[in-house]
């Protein structure tokens, strides 16, 4: 059965006018058991990650700094966020849902997580609506604990995944492949093993010829034996933050392209969501919806 980690704590109460689209979070579960493509026994809760698990991606002092709201003004504003201890208990909830999905990804080939792909929390600081990179957490308690040899990040939001490509750097066992606008946030771009640069405007033929001819390539060269896909859906043409020109098709395309080589070369995927900055919510909505309506039948 598909497993998909899901808590209430996700919709996290934000100042009213805020840009960030929290509520995005309560409202694709909905969505989706309303339309029937999951079920409530689709949905698990996560638990709560041990420190050690944190500790192992995120540098101490940083962390114990961010568990006892001691940020500084400047740190606190580069999240984007307000600082609260609820808001620290969501982002170690959902890092938590990360693993958990991806534990659940080793027996029945995929997990989920309604949440997640906090690709730009770097490992002393947090940034860009991200506190911990659960990607990261996720990659590092896989090899850790012997569950895998080889993780490939497939991180396809529209802005680059430069907290990931901080934290693996220096790894051989993890690949970081970004695929991102150019000439988006973030200005100053972190290296990671793959990057590609996308020029503003680009619309679903030119971006699935790329993706297409780069992926296949990294599965067959790096021959990972886990996927973390961050499938954000900021790179809609709607998207307020975007500055691309993808179509809701062309989102499903892209989300089936990384499902479907997943599945047919057998290596476990997770899925986390990533950004999604659309006016209308219903729009972000629907384009979340697809790698889950895509993954339901695929997988069962």
């Amino acid at each position: 059965m598909l497993k998909v980690a899901f808590s209430p704590s996700y919709a996290h109460s934000l100042p009213q006018g805020h840009r960030f689209p929290m509520e995005k979070y309560s409202l694709l579960p909905e969505q989706l058991l309303y339309e029937g493509t999951l079920s409530k026994e689709n949905f698990f809760i996560p638990d709560f990650l041990e420190e050690k698990w944190i500790l192992n991606t995120h540098d101490r002092d940083y962390y114990h700094r961010l568990k006892n709201l001691d940020l500084t003004r400047s740190e606190i504003r580069a999240t984007g966020f307000p600082l609260s201890a609820a808001l620290v208990q969501r982002e170690i909830q959902i890092a938590t849902g990360s693993v958990q999905a991806a534990l659940y990804a080793l027996d029945h080939g995929i997990g989920m997580n309604i949440a997640g792909g906090t690709h730009h929390a770097f490992t002393n600081r947090g940034e860009g609506f991200c506190l911990l990179n659960d990607i990261a957490i996720t990659a590092n308690y896989l090899l850790d604990n012997k569950k895998v040899n080889r993780v490939l990040v497939v991180d396809l939001d529209v802005h680059q995944g430069n907290g990931t490509a901080e934290i693996f750097k220096n790894r051989l066992d993890v690949f970081t492949f970004s695929m991102h606008g150019e000439k988006n946030y973030p200005h100053r771009k972190e290296q990671s093993n793959l990057d590609i640069g996308l020029a503003d405007g680009i619309a679903d033929e030119e971006y699935l010829e790329k993706l297409e001819l780069n992926l296949p390539v990294l599965l067959k060269q790096f021959s990972p034996d886990f996927i973390i896909y961050q499938c954000g859906v900021d790179v809609l043409a709607t998207d307020q933050l975007g500055r691309l020109n993808l179509s809701q098709n062309g989102v499903r395309k892209r989300d089936n392209m990384v499902l479907s080589l997943a599945k047919n070369h057998e290596i476990p995927i997770t899925c986390c969501m990533g950004g999604g900055y659309s006016k209308q919510i219903k729009v972000i909505i629907e384009a979340h919806a697809h790698v889950f309506r895509l993954a339901q039948p695929l997988y069962s």
